[in-house]
């Protein structure tokens, strides 16, 4: 039998949707490889460069734009994103299961690339929360000012009209229960027959 491809499942959903700490706890659970995104962020708190994010500088990052080394990047709260395509498609060789937390326009980016690895791979969630229940995630988080609470719940309204674009949704309703339905997921996916 010949290799087996692994799967790229892309995942969305507002800020502060629990997408990251999913992905971050199927990792460490062994189920799957969470993808290092690079960012032109500041660390928060506790944050590691190499770990959580690749950080860099807006130069660093424009050149390995410039050079086509992403599979998606993008702007996102005055900060760019962007997840390096070699690191992807080596650890789809490798038969490996990746998770990349990303926005919607990245999902975008990532659904348009050709590669023939990747869209064999490719599977995407949308991680959906109520407003209300966001807006209480993300004053719960205290990391941001009210303004950019603000603004995060307006960007969510934006990203929720694009679910359409998902094949899988999951409603999101306490941390538990998202991770069961989560896990669910991945080991679903896993079992899909895909040919390197």
């Amino acid at each position: 039998m010949k290799a087996k491809l692994g799967t790229l499942l892309v995942v969305s959903g507002p800020s502060g949707s629990g997408k990251t700490t999913l992905c971050r706890r199927a990792s460490d659970a062994g189920l799957c490889v969470y993808s290092i995104s690079c960012t032109t962020r500041q660390p928060r708190p506790g944050e590691v460069n190499g770990v959580d994010y690749h950080f860099l500088s807006m130069d660093e990052f424009k050149a390995k734009a410039a050079a086509g080394e992403f599979l998606e990047y993008a702007e996102v709260h005055g900060n760019c994103y962007g997840t390096l395509k070699a690191d992807i498609i080596e650890l789809l060789e490798q038969g490996k299961t990746v998770v990349m937390d990303i926005d919607v326009q990245g999902a975008d980016s990532v659904r348009a690339c050709q590669e023939p690895v990747l869209l064999k791979a490719y599977a995407d969630l949308y991680i959906h929360v109520p407003q209300e229940e966001l807006k209480n995630r993300l004053c719960g988080r205290q990391t941001d000012s009210e303004e950019v609470i603000a603004l995060r719940l307006k960007n969510a309204a934006a990203e929720d009209a694009c679910l359409p674009r998902y094949t899988y949704c999951l409603v999101s309703s306490d941390r538990e229960a998202d991770y069961a339905a989560f896990t669910a997921l991945l080991k679903t996916l896993s079992m899909r027959v895909s040919l390197l």
